[in-house]
């Protein structure tokens, strides 16, 4: 069960702690774009122009593995000792990434860095848990949810003005001083203490899945351009990505606590959905990774216009995420948005294969939102669609690995069009003259305009051609998972099943159990609702003529034996005494409230009775919600039940 919100906890301490995971969280999803737009620069200055695709898929292959790691760490030992070692690690990364000298450092820089920023978006997440209310708890995640999905849009944006303002260096070491400040916070603020829970942590699955990604991402980037294909190293390669999975299908079969269940697999829902996710992440990291390089070095785009001219596509993503997700919220059914949006992403992908050198901005653009459009109406799908499909059992780690999958297939999509962007690159330069092919390891947009024309013209002509088969594969790719989403079977949502936030739009990573996640969905319904809302409901349902105010109160005076409704009684008093006397003078009079001891109001047996009618009319709300999970088999989500009845009351309701 998620542990109990410290009673220490000051509004002062929260605010301080918020700021921190809020700003943890900002570095980490902001590090997943904001290198596209300097990726030009630095390989201007390092060369390796054929092992670009490496600078993001060391970061996303690392996050990939040790995400739902970081998640089980948490619950054994405490999140502010696993949250902070991973702000460590993210900020030592990052620091090592802003002194690399070579384009094999910064690679492996990348990799330390995400192992370190695998674990901040989740364990963040998590930590909500442990330091705000359950009644407060949707209204933050839904700011961290929004927050995630404006740094994902606007993370092209931010790198290309450090590129163009200062240096490529400092996408990297702004993390520095953002980190201290949030580690400081964390440590000043945050409890030591949370609850822990047990659990194995599956180690070996973690290992075998590195393994397994590693191997097969090698081989697609090295084979056929660095080694020959039918190498020994590269079949080396194929053979270590082979075993791996595997021993990883073996190990998983046997663990306690697999990362990814084997049995989720025997769901249809399940499995069409990890592999239209592995899909959209390919196109989706594959784009935002070479379109930068198409903008700056073909259309001569400084890094801060290609970051302001690729927010087209984010901004697609957003939009129609967000309008798709309250559609679907009304009508309750979602098939048709998968269709849709795989259609539109395959369509997109298309039209970007067919860019080149004459090709306008403004079309490019063009192509650009529609590929967003069609990513934007697929990727929330997907999760819900998941969720919607399995039993409590299966909720949290059903959750995490429809991101996983997405998460493998930007790892492997990058790697795989690098290596064939810089095969389609080397080959078209040796059909042009020497001049043009002298030049091929460099992607600097000013020096490259600055050539003669007759080296130049032939140049960008080879880029370009060699960026349309990276789009066109992927379009390829697109109209496979469009078939697949056919298979994808709709079934009715449950009540809980809603978009909440641009983060469930975005389909923000996370670890959690399956009580974690039933709480998150719970708690965010039922914040839809104002206090007051929620109280007038109550009183139509009972047929009561009592206010809201004068419903809250009755609950806390029937609970004045806890410390949350003495307190929330003192504060009510304070802040208007007036009132306060109103609304204890209409419980006396209704006959709900004695005062005998004006100091001590007790409830009567009238009011006694009405307290038990109001309890039962909320676990019963609750219980509504929670229907289709089946609460009544579970004891810890009865439990949270009884939980969260007693915990959206600290407030007063106001009109």
């Amino acid at each position: 069960m998620p542990a109990a919100v410290p009673n220490s906890f000051s509004p002062k301490s929260l605010r301080l702690v918020f700021s921190a995971l809020l700003l943890i969280l900002l570095l980490a999803s902001l590090d997943q774009t904001i290198v596209s737009t300097a990726l030009p620069t630095i390989a201007s200055e390092f060369g390796g122009l054929d092992h670009l695709s490496w600078i993001v898929t060391a970061y996303l292959l690392a996050t990939t593995v040790v995400s739902p790691i970081y998640g089980k760490l948490g619950d054994l030992y405490g999140r502010k000792v696993v949250l902070q070692s991973a702000v460590v690690l993210f900020l030592i990364g990052s620091a090592l990434c802003g002194l690399s000298r070579s384009m094999g450092e910064l690679i492996a820089f990348r990799a330390i860095q995400g192992l370190g920023g695998g674990g901040l978006i989740v364990s963040a997440m998590a930590a909500v848990g442990d330091v705000i209310s359950p009644r407060d708890r949707g209204r933050y995640q839904g700011i961290f949810g929004a927050a995630f999905g404006v740094s994902t849009v606007v993370g092209p944006l931010i790198g290309g003005f450090f590129v163009e303002s200062l240096s490529w260096h400092w996408i990297f070491y702004v993390n520095l001083p953002l980190g201290i400040l949030a580690f400081i916070a964390l440590a000043w603020a945050f409890p030591s203490k949370t609850k822990k829970r047990g659990g194995g942590i599956d180690f070996p699955g973690a290992f075998l899945l590195g393994a397994t990604l590693t191997g097969l991402v090698l081989f697609t980037s090295l084979g056929g351009t660095v080694l020959p294909w039918t190498s020994a190293a590269a079949i080396g390669l194929a053979v270590l990505s082979l075993s791996a999975l595997t021993a990883f299908l073996f190990v998983e079969n046997r663990a306690k606590e697999p990362i990814l269940p084997l049995g989720l697999f025997r769901n249809r829902v399940f499995t069409i959905s990890g592999a239209v996710s592995f899909v959209v992440g390919l196109a989706m990291f594959g784009s935002v990774t070479y379109l930068p390089l198409y903008l700056q070095v073909v259309k001569g785009a400084a890094p801060s216009t290609a970051g302001l001219e690729i927010t087209p596509m984010m901004g697609g993503v957003l939009c129609s995420s967000i309008i798709s997700g309250q559609i679907i919220s009304r009508i309750g059914r979602y098939k048709a948005f998968p269709i849709i949006g795989t259609a539109a992403m395959s369509a997109g992908l298309y039209l970007l294969s067919t860019l080149g050198v004459a090709t306008s901005t403004l079309i490019a653009s063009v192509y650009m939102l529609v590929l967003g459009i069609g990513l934007g109406m697929v990727m929330q799908v997907l999760v819900l669609a998941v969720q919607n499909a399995v039993s409590y059992d299966d909720l949290g780690v059903a959750t995490s690995s429809a991101t996983l999958f997405r998460s493998i297939g930007g790892s492997v999509g990058v790697s795989l069009f690098g290596a064939l962007f810089a095969s389609e690159l080397a080959q078209r330069l040796a059909n042009v003259n020497s001049a043009a092919a002298a030049i091929a390891p460099f992607s600097d947009p000013s020096a490259i305009r600055s050539l003669p024309d007759v080296v130049r013209g032939p140049y960008l002509e080879a880029f370009a051609g060699a960026l349309q088969p990276v789009f066109f594969i992927a379009a390829l790719l697109g109209v496979v998972a469009f078939v697949l989403t056919f298979l994808l079977k709709e079934i009715p949502l449950r009540s809980g099943a809603r978009f909440e936030d641009i983060g469930d739009s975005f389909a923000m990573p996370r670890d959690p159990t399956s009580l974690e996640e039933l709480e998150r969905i719970v708690t965010k319904l039922a914040g839809r609702e104002t206090r007051w809302g929620v109280y007038e409901r109550l009183a139509r349902e009972l047929e009561l003529s009592l206010r809201p105010d004068e419903i809250w109160l009755l609950g806390r005076l029937a609970e004045l034996d806890r410390e949350v409704s003495r307190d929330a009684i003192s504060v009510a008093r304070r802040s208007d005494p007036k009132a306060f006397r109103r609304n204890l003078d209409a419980l006396v009079t209704g006959g709900y409230v004695s005062l005998a001891d004006e100091h001590r109001p007790r409830l009567t047996e009238a009011g006694n009775q009405l307290r038990g009618r109001i309890e039962e009319s909320r676990k019963s709300g609750f219980a509504k919600i929670l229907r289709d999970w089946a609460p009544e088999t579970h004891a810890d989500a009865k439990i949270l039940i009884e939980r969260l009845v007693h915990s959206f009351v600290s407030e007063p309701p106001i009109h």
